[in-house]
C-alpha cells in the first residue's frame, strides 16, 4: 500500500475545504432568480489558468452535451450555465448511487480586464474556453 505524504494530503484536505466553503456562500448569500425553474441548483467546478497569451477556464461536466451548454461574456465574466438530467433510457433504473448532481447548474467566472477571442472544445469530461487576448 503506497504512503500518503502528510503535507500533500493536508493541503489537498484544506484546498478542498476551502472550495466547500465557497461553495456553502455562494449557496446562502447568492441573490435568488425571480423565477425558481432558472434558478441554478448547483456550479460545476473550475480551473482557470493565465498565460501571456490566453485565459483557460476548464469547466467540469462529465455527462452533460456540451451543445447544450450556454456560455456567455458578460460584465466581466464568463457564465456558464446548463442542464445535466438522466438520459430518458435511464429514467426508471434503480439508482444504487447518484452523486453528480442533476438539474440546473450555473457558473460565474470573473475575468481578468481585457478583450478576447473565445474558442470552446470538449475535453476528458471538461469543457474548455480558451481566450486569446486581443493585442
Amino acid at each position: 500500500m503506497p504512503t500518503r505524504d502528510p503535507a500533500n494530503w493536508m493541503l489537498s484536505e484544506a484546498i478542498e475545504t476551502l472550495a466547500r466553503a465557497e461553495r456553502m456562500h455562494r449557496q446562502m448569500f447568492g441573490l435568488r432568480a425571480a423565477d425558481p425553474a432558472r434558478e441554478p441548483r448547483w456550479e460545476p467546478p473550475i480551473d482557470v489558468l493565465e498565460t501571456d497569451r490566453e485565459v483557460l477556464i476548464l469547466v467540469a461536466l462529465p455527462g452533460v452535451d456540451p451543445d447544450e451548454v450556454e456560455a456567455v461574456i458578460d460584465d466581466g465574466a464568463l457564465i456558464v450555465a446548463g442542464r445535466r438530467t438522466l438520459p430518458a433510457e435511464l429514467r426508471n433504473a434503480v439508482i444504487h448511487r447518484l452523486e453528480l448532481p442533476q438539474g440546473r447548474f450555473e457558473r460565474r467566472i470573473p475575468l481578468p480586464p481585457g478583450r478576447y477571442t473565445v474558442r470552446q472544445m470538449a475535453a476528458n469530461g471538461c469543457l474548455v474556453f480558451s481566450l486569446v487576448k486581443a493585442l
